[in-house]
């Protein structure tokens, strides 16, 4: 077979009797050689103050003329083993000004010494202790003095993890450090991202996520499920203790911790580095995605926490319509819905790439601070100067027992609507069946999924308002505060606030192919903003309290920030249930230490009430 190849690529014929005459025949040509790739490729062993060495590649423009600032990544998750074939493309705006890239293997990962532990802890004036920042701080100093042709000026940047990583370098920062990008990074692991949303176990993505990082030091491990239906695996499990114990077997440390801690504790806030930002010193670039289905929150806290003493003006705020990371890609749709916007290279070139230029290079406007958002709906840019923007008013919006939804308060007297929670058929997350998190792209856009696919269960409570007369915006913090109760000693409220689509809103083919029918926007459900309120935890989070059978309390679920235009002609539509499995643990729905190791007969059905006064309160935009 080989022969037959050389001979095709030589234009020689195979039959006949002009192959017998080797005179006629051509050459074979050579092959031509591989393409260079734009950057040479350097794998260097960097030592930190204790001893341990971290595995570091550094990728240099092969065309360098002259000294460069550093652009520095530190990841779990592997860095590159050769130089790239052709520029990324989110790197392509970045290398029109010229850094050296360094991308590193954090401590405990690959071929970097040490144990990785996922602690987010930092240690300032302790010379003895070691962590993320001092590791941050050691690998800048090294760079800075043992890399060729580097200006002396380093940026760091990163999403997720590395977002987290470029994060912490802010806590006691190297003199070299001028510019930082902390991309759907993260400050709490019991609050509201990767681990846990407001104390409620983020059971499927815990469990991939954590095997990934610990299972295997010199791998990124894929968790096997024995199920095609991930609901069903996690169902069948029960108490989510049994994961640890036949699956795990102590081999996942993190994950037995957040057994051992359910409650908001010492364990989480002492690794809570953002306490320790004072005055802000160096420029970030914090970003997010509203529907980041992993750290929709974190970079926010950043910024807030940044805003509190920045005299300077050096805090920036970015969020568009994204999904984890997605601003990093040519992004010009939410999930299904198309907008027609390159926001995400928008983004790389006109917001990312210009600020590193400044601070790193020293070129082009100093730029703006304040928050910049991609808005949904109208999918436009967007800057406010404050948040939430100036102008806004919060507007309840009031869940009626009919099951409409109105800006009318409840007449008196009005009465309850109610369902029967059943953790034994606790309600989907996403459509079944269910991946694994990483083994389809169906976990990139779960959060922008339509929700009709839950249409009919009895466990499941609508609220959906008349069609909009005109355009409403809302800009800032939103917050649904329910008035319920349960008759169970425990339970979970989740909530949902829907953008539904009118049924007019697109011409579909005249001749659909299988399926096309239901993949129409016609009546699209889209989530805007969703989330879970944990009943245990309404009084404290660290001294969980039973709650009061069939007594109405007052439940806050913060809904985090949002920009996003529901256009005329659209209606607000709020979903409230009590389990949202299996990307969140069930709740026993009866009172015990600890929900991770209820036992099975824990687990009771609760006829959940949901009364006057419930409501949704929006910023809204005049």
């Amino acid at each position: 077979m080989r022969k037959v190849v050389a001979a095709l690529a030589a234009g020689v014929a195979l039959a006949g009797p002009i192959a017998a005459r080797p005179q006629a025949a051509s050459a074979p040509t050579a092959a031509p050689a591989p393409a260079l790739s734009p950057y040479t490729y350097e794998e260097v062993m960097v030592p930190m103050r204790d001893g341990a060495r971290l595995q570091t590649v550094i990728l240099r423009p092969r065309n360098q003329t002259g000294p460069l600032p550093i652009l520095f990544s530190r990841t779990p998750y592997g860095v590159p083993d050769s130089a790239p074939k052709k520029t990324p493309g989110n790197q392509v705006a970045l290398d029109r000004d010229g850094y050296i890239y360094v991308e590193q293997s954090m401590r405990g990962r690959f071929k970097s010494d040490g144990v990785f532990t996922l602690s987010t802890a930092v240690h300032p004036g302790d010379p003895k202790q070691v962590d993320e920042s001092t590791d941050a701080y050691d690998s800048i100093d090294w760079l800075v003095k043992n890399v060729p042709q580097n200006s002396g000026k380093v940026g760091m940047w990163g999403v997720s993890y590395p977002g987290f990583a470029a994060a912490i370098a802010l806590i006691g920062p190297h003199p070299a450090l001028k510019a930082v990008s902390p991309q759907a990074a993260w400050v709490d692991y019991w609050q509201s991202d990767d681990l846990h949303r407001n104390g409620a176990l983020r059971l499927s993505y815990a469990t991939d996520w954590l095997a990934m990082l610990q299972l295997d030091k010199t791998q990124d491990t894929s968790f096997q499920y024995d199920r095609y239906d991930t609901y069903d695996w996690f169902l069948a499990k029960g108490p989510v203790e049994q994961i640890d114990k036949t699956e795990f077997k102590g081999k996942v440390p993190m994950f037995t911790a957040l057994l051992d801690h359910p409650n908001h504790d010492a364990f989480y806030t002492d690794q809570r580095w953002s306490d320790r930002l004072g005055k802000t010193t160096v420029p970030t670039l914090n970003v997010a995605g509203y529907w980041d289905q992993e750290d929709p929150s974190g970079s926010w806290q950043i910024y807030f926490k940044q805003a509190q003493n920045d005299p300077d003006h050096l805090a920036t705020m970015v969020a568009g319509p994204w999904a984890h990371g997605w601003w990093q890609r040519p992004t010009n749709a939410l999930g299904p819905i198309p907008y027609g916007v390159p926001s995400g290279t928008q983004f790389q070139e006109q917001i990312q790439a210009p600020f590193f230029a400044y601070w790193l290079h020293g070129t082009g406007a100093k730029p703006t601070t304040g928050v910049k958002s991609f808005q949904s709906g109208s999918w436009t840019w967007k800057s406010y100067t404050a948040w939430p923007a100036a102008g806004t008013k919060p507007t309840d919006l009031y869940l009626h027992a009919d099951g409409s939804l109105s800006f009318k308060a409840p007449a008196p007297g009005e009465a309850c609507r109610d369902y029967v929670s059943d953790p034994a058929n606790p309600v989907p997350f996403r459509a079944r069946p269910m991946s694994g998190t990483y083994l389809s792209p169906d976990w990139s856009w779960w959060e922008a999924a339509d929700q009709r696919f839950l249409g009919g269960r009895p466990d499941v409570l609508s609220y959906t308002s008349a069609p909009l007369e005109k355009d409403l915006t809302v800009t800032g913090h939103v917050l649904a505060q329910l008035a319920a109760s349960t008759s169970g000693t425990d339970s979970d409220f989740v909530v949902k606030l829907i953008d539904v689509y009118p049924d007019n809103q697109v011409q579909n083919a005249e001749s659909p192919k299988p399926g096309d029918y239901a993949k129409s926007l016609n009546g699209y459900q889209l989530p805007i903003a969703m989330d879970v309120r944990r009943g245990r935890f309404l009084a404290s989070d660290t001294n969980p309290q039973p709650l009061v059978p069939g007594k109405v309390t007052r439940w806050e679920v913060a809904l985090r920030e949002h920009d996003h235009v529901f256009l005329k002609g659209h209606r607000l539509m709020v979903q409230v249930q009590s389990s949202w499995f299996p990307v969140i643990d069930r709740n026993p729905q009866r009172f015990v230490p600890n929900i991770a190791r209820a036992k099975p007969g824990d687990f009771v059905k609760a006829t959940q009430k949901v009364c006057a006064g419930s409501k949704i309160v929006l910023p809204v935009m005049p």
